[in-house]
């Protein structure tokens, strides 16, 4: 768990990677001496315009220390997301940022393990995968087969797909926002 400083730290380094890399096209350095943000770290960064969806980029392995990883999800949820045009300049004052710092992926056997609002959800099958934030089903009202069913849409899958030959995985998150 981080606390409300470091938190505040991470959406910091999230909100001046967007700014940096809108003046310069490039992510500025950082100097963080804090042990919890220099260990490697798995997340999402999420950003919202006027409570709607306008990117979001995350990674599910932890590589890189938390700080750096939250920097480039930052700038890639902002410049990169290939649902939506690179953010503008004038958009930035009212992008609400959100971060979810990711345990690790465990492999499930049975649904019943998933506990809607705890878990996340990431399904494979063949070269499809989707991810879906603990969020995502809680602010949908999903209980748990629509989540798997969602999940499955957002891989590119029929929605039934979980039931036979998916790699179903659950994590949870550390959620916190400006």
């Amino acid at each position: 768990m981080l606390n409300d400083h470091l938190r505040r730290k991470l959406l910091e380094i999230a909100r001046r990677s967007i700014q940096g890399y809108l003046k310069e096209a490039r992510i500025p350095a950082f100097s963080v001496a804090d042990r919890e943000l220099t260990e490697k770290g798995a997340a999402f960064v999420t950003l919202t315009k006027g409570g709607r969806l306008r990117g979001c980029i995350g990674v599910t392995e932890a590589v890189n220390p938390l700080y750096q990883t939250i920097s480039s999800c930052a700038v890639s949820a902002a410049f990169s997301d290939p649902r939506f045009l690179p953010l503008a300049r004038r958009e930035l004052p009212q992008i609400r940022i959100e971060i979810s710092v990711l345990t690790p992926l465990t492999k499930i056997e049975g649904i019943e393990e998933i506990e809607v609002g705890r878990h996340g959800l990431f399904i494979t099958k063949g070269l499809h995968h989707g991810l879906l934030l603990p969020q995502v089903a809680v602010e949908y009202g999903w209980d748990r087969e629509s989540f798997l069913e969602e999940t499955c849409r957002k891989a590119g899958l029929p929605e039934d797909a979980w039931k036979s030959g998916a790699d179903i995985h659950i994590f949870s998150a550390e959620i916190f926002h400006e």
